[in-house]
């Protein structure tokens, strides 16, 4: 008997351009999983219409709509609960909601940083490496984390480190931690999918 594919839920904000890189890796059967839907929380981006181009539903559940952490998070759980799916992966999602109990240890994110290093309220894209260059710290890079109601602040799953040039602005910087968001991202989604590694109590186990 085959085993099912396991499934995967999508949340952006924008281009999707790591949704199209997962999508590649899919394609190439690196990752055994399949994108039934892909949701956004602002409308007209191009990443719900990379979704379409596929036949994959595309759903918005528009931020400026719901107010406050718990009344998005009930939004977001309608929209997401009749695809039962098996991992939540967020690509650049920017709307800050309250985990319910079901998505625990099912939902995870990347973050163009070493966290807990310039992680946090309002440390997004070029902004993270804005600051990392003006700290003059001489490594960056990418971190898998799960979710959890603190901002940036969940578990860490595996991190990618890239070196900061002395040369480097924030546009060069980001260049090669997106390079590297797109290796290790597909490989730490790749791992939970097939059972590698999961939350258990709060810690990240690998088998």
């Amino acid at each position: 008997m085959s085993t099912p594919v396991k499934r995967i839920a999508f949340l952006l904000s924008g281009s999707g351009t790591t949704l199209t890189n997962l999508f590649e890796h899919i394609d190439a059967g690196q990752v055994a999983g399949e994108i039934v839907v892909v949701v956004s929380d602002r409308a007209d981006v191009q990443g719900l219409e990379h979704a379409r181009s596929r036949g994959i539903d595309a759903l918005l559940v528009a931020r400026k709509e719901h107010k406050g952490f718990d009344d998005y998070a009930e939004a977001l759980q309608d929209a997401l609960s009749p695809y039962d799916a098996d991992l939540v992966v967020s690509g650049g999602f920017l709307t800050l909601f309250r985990v319910w109990p079901a998505l625990e240890g099912k939902m995870i994110n990347i973050h163009p940083s070493l966290l807990p290093a310039f992680g946090g309220k309002g440390c997004y894209g070029v902004h993270v490496h804005d600051k990392v260059i003006a700290a003059g710290v001489r490594y960056s890079g990418c971190t898998v984390h799960f979710v959890t109601d603190e901002v940036d602040g969940g578990p860490i799953v595996d991190q990618a480190i890239v070196e900061v040039r002395p040369d480097d602005t924030s546009h060069t910087l980001a260049d090669r931690v997106q390079a590297a968001e797109r290796e290790l991202y597909p490989r730490v989604i790749a791992g939970i999918l097939a059972g590698a590694i999961r939350l258990e109590g709060g810690r990240v186990v690998r088998s």
